[in-house]
């Protein structure tokens, strides 16, 4: 892959990047959709897996959207950041993503408590960091094909050549 195309692709990512950080922080912060307004209480959960098992136990009582946001929208919400931050970053790994994508987590968690906006949730600090690895391994799934398909196509290249 060329320098020009490489830049072309960073470029992108910072942009998408940056759009996903607003989104993220509209709809973690802000959507009153979400239960984003503010309370007059602290709302927390600090026993790992009581809200999933919660959910699972009375999700025939609750929406279908509610149990899937909660199930899924936690970690497909976190997919972005661990697919773009390594467009990013000149070193980057698994465990420095994990690392990041937690700490990420931790401060938004931390945040909605202290402004008493949605809910402090181990179970959220949990699929958060899930949904960021896996975004981290769908971009290295992607740079793997991407790399071959070039590679595919030099050869292709200097064969016909």
């Amino acid at each position: 892959m060329d320098d020009k195309t490489k830049k072309k692709i960073k470029g992108t990512g910072r942009i998408l990047f940056f759009i996903y950080l607003v989104l993220l922080i509209f709809l973690l912060f802000f959507s009153e959709r979400y239960g984003r307004g503010g309370t007059q209480e602290y709302r927390y959960n600090v026993v790992l897996f009581a809200e999933i098992k919660r959910f699972f136990k009375y999700r025939s009582l609750i929406s279908t959207e509610s149990f899937l946001l909660n199930m899924f929208g936690n970690v497909i919400g976190f997919m972005p950041f661990g697919f773009f931050l390594p467009m990013l970053m000149r070193k980057h790994s698994f465990f420095r993503i994990l690392c990041l994508s937690f700490e990420l987590t931790l401060a938004v968690e931390v945040t909605q408590l202290l402004f008493k906006v949605g809910i402090f949730d181990v179970d959220d600090l949990l699929l958060n960091t899930i949904g960021g690895v896996l975004g981290y391994i769908c971009y290295r799934i992607l740079r793997g094909l991407l790399h071959v398909c070039y590679k595919r196509k030099r050869v292709k290249i200097k064969h016909v050549s």
